[in-house]
């Protein structure tokens, strides 16, 4: 799908949907990616860096209110800077401002129409990073980095970490109860379909076809986005929830491009996902959203569970963490 409004002749994709929140609506960053052509999978280059995760340490996580989960992150050398880590976000986007600070440069002038769960969009440009590095300077992930470069992020924000973009072709790990990322080798451990911890269940890792964004069927057959970047529970879109109802209670939620839309918390939910009942989630209603917002699982959803990604074999385990 394309959306127009961008300068003339400038090349236009739909790549992702982000969100944030306003103060005390609870929820953070958010996305949908959209582009054209075959994607390469972790499949095709599993063995380039076969041991990677060896070398690659944990990193912590700290959850701020309105901003998401924050890791430091080293940008050709430079920084720290912070970012937001956002398994919904299908790339990893950069400030402008941070691209000038690490002496990047965008690689090819083409437009990419970056925006939100409303209709607003705003013009984003590809740059390539040489090097990047959680946590620590030394910390370094496979390389080199495609990413996206977008003139103005939440304050605070210094770019948005897809973490399936950037630590492929390998896979990672979220614990959130520990607020923890770590890499997953799957040349070397992999999960299997029925074969989870105890308390929890190993899916399918469904995409959309033109992204890697990690998908999941929940147990009424719909499709739902595993989301670190939002501080919903289960959100869904439903505008008519609020239409001629002056009443109702809802939070403003600007997006990336300018937009905004509105979100309320109504009665809990139970979700099923595989073998896993997710029972009294807290469930959110998005009004106003763009017709190919998804349904979404967000931290308030995740928050027990430690959640891991087998990018080869295309599969989820969603299991209590070790903490709990």
């Amino acid at each position: 799908m394309e959306r127009q409004g961008l300068t003339a002749g400038a090349f236009i994709a739909l790549l992702a949907f982000f969100l944030w929140a306003a103060p005390g609506s609870g929820a953070a960053l958010s996305g949908v990616r959209r582009e054209s052509g075959r994607s390469e999978t972790a499949a095709d280059r599993s063995g380039e860096y076969a041991g990677q995760q060896t070398m690659l340490r944990s990193v912590r996580l700290r959850e701020v209110r309105g901003r998401g989960l924050l890791i430091n992150v080293w940008i050709n050398g430079t920084g720290p800077y912070v970012f937001a880590v956002d398994t919904g976000a299908g790339a990893t986007l950069i400030r402008s401002e941070t691209l000038h600070r690490a002496g990047l440069t965008s690689s090819t002038g083409r437009k990419i129409a970056v925006g939100g769960l409303s209709t607003t969009t705003i013009s984003g440009e590809h740059a390539t990073v040489n090097s990047l590095a959680l946590g620590e300077p030394t910390n370094l992930l496979p390389t080199p980095h495609r990413v996206i470069i977008v003139p103005s992020l939440p304050a605070g924000i210094d770019g948005i970490l897809d973490p399936t973009d950037a630590y492929s072709p390998m896979g990672y790990v979220i614990d959130m109860p520990k607020r923890e990322l770590q890499a997953f080798d799957p040349t070397t451990n992999h999960l299997q379909l029925g074969h989870g911890h105890e308390g929890g269940t190993v899916v399918r890792w469904l995409r959309e076809s033109d992204g890697k964004r990690p998908f999941v069927r929940l147990g009424d057959n719909r499709l739902a986005l595993i989301d670190t970047g939002s501080g919903f529970g289960l959100a869904v879109t439903y505008d008519a929830i609020v239409s001629g109802n002056h009443r109702a209670q809802v939070n403003p939620v600007k997006d990336l491009g300018g937009g905004a839309v509105q979100s309320r918390r109504v009665a809990p939910a139970t979700v099923t996902i595989g073998s896993l009942a997710l029972r009294n989630v807290p469930t959110d209603v998005v009004v106003g959203a763009h017709e190919d917002a998804p349904v979404i699982l967000g931290r308030d959803a995740l928050g027990p569970f430690r959640i891991t990604f087998d990018p080869v074999r295309r599969l989820i385990e969603i299991a209590p963490s070790a903490q709990n």
